[in-house]
């Protein structure tokens, strides 16, 4: 399996950051295969994040990493399909835990980005903590 993510250039958005402290907490702590670091939602529903693609990809695996307690009850994944747009591609029910997760797309994807939606959270406020996140390709 190929980090996609590792493996081609890409910009990133997210929804928000805790207290706008984008340099303890900013959405660049996902990638950086640090488990002391995390990205850290301000609260609120949805929380979302957008990955940009610099050229086409495939994926067939999203892998997250949350803080448990502050886990996303479902997610969907929406896919940038050119020149349709986002659209929705698959549900996913991640369980409240620590551990790494992953989800398997039911059939592989290509695409130029992608948007994952977190509609409600374990956490009463809203708030979502992601250690790590990557995108998976079988090739």
């Amino acid at each position: 399996m190929i980090n996609i993510l590792k493996e081609n250039s890409f910009d990133c958005r997210v929804s928000s950051v805790l207290n706008r402290e984008v340099k303890s907490y900013g959405k660049q702590y996902m990638f950086d295969d640090s488990e002391e670091t995390c990205w850290n939602s301000d609260s609120g529903i949805p929380q979302w994040i957008l990955i940009n693609l610099q050229s086409e990809c495939e994926i067939s695996e999203i892998e997250i990493q949350f803080q448990g307690g502050f886990a996303g009850k479902n997610f969907r994944l929406l896919a940038e399909f050119y020149p349709e747009g986002l659209k929705h591609v698959q549900d996913f029910y991640p369980e409240d835990t620590n551990k790494v997760q992953h989800f398997k797309l039911d059939k592989p994807l290509r695409a130029t980005g992608f948007k994952i939606i977190f509609d409600d959270s374990t956490d009463f406020f809203g708030r979502i903590i992601i250690y790590k996140l990557a995108l998976y390709s079988k090739s």
